[in-house]
């Protein structure tokens, strides 16, 4: 742990783990393809399986930002929330292959139920191969109603951010494109 101050704020650092496997990405946002074993899917399902049932008081996404963004965002209402445990921020840059490693949890807690897959899935657009793997792996939350609120957060979050982060920019098309594709899905339900 390191602790220092500068300007008037104060930091803390701590190193839980070091981790000698690299990150499938050094972007979140995957722009090209990645080979990982069944192995390595097999592994997320079981860590995300094991995270979802964790009890915590700690919240990924507060659900006034849900109720208020996800409507000014995408135009879809969230509706009923399901709750679950997730790490808040899966994307391509916090998880190491071939062998799995997820990395950068301090914004693990509640979010809603898919928030995770979503969040992944997004981040994975730009390689359409890989964006329907993780779409495969994860369609019993991706698509489905319970799970819907989880996509349409992480959308919110992409496209809330694309004005000032350069990699969201680059992805709010294809963010907007699955919203119209969500939306539609959503109105058939």
């Amino acid at each position: 742990m390191h602790d220092w101050s500068a300007d008037g704020w104060a930091y803390r650092a701590e190193l839980y783990q070091h981790v000698d496997t690299p990150p499938v990405s050094r972007n979140p946002v995957l722009h090209h393809g990645v080979d990982l074993p069944d192995t390595w899917w097999h592994d997320l399902h079981q860590a995300l399986d094991h995270l979802t049932p964790v009890d915590t008081g700690r919240q990924a996404v507060r659900e006034q930002y849900i109720r208020r963004r996800v409507p000014e965002y995408t135009g879809i209402a969230p509706g009923e929330i399901t709750w679950t445990t997730a790490h808040g921020d899966l994307h391509w840059a916090n998880l190491t292959g071939p062998q799995l490693r997820l990395m950068d949890w301090e914004g693990w807690g509640t979010a809603p139920t898919g928030y995770d897959a979503a969040t992944l899935y997004l981040h994975s657009l730009p390689v359409p191969g890989l964006a329907e793997r993780v779409r495969e792996e994860f369609c019993n939350l991706l698509g489905d109603p319970a799970g819907r609120v989880g996509e349409l957060t992480a959308c919110t979050e992409i496209l809330q951010a694309a004005n000032r982060v350069p990699f969201y920019a680059d992805l709010a098309d294809k963010v907007r494109h699955h919203l119209d594709h969500l939306g539609a899905a959503t109105r058939r339900a």
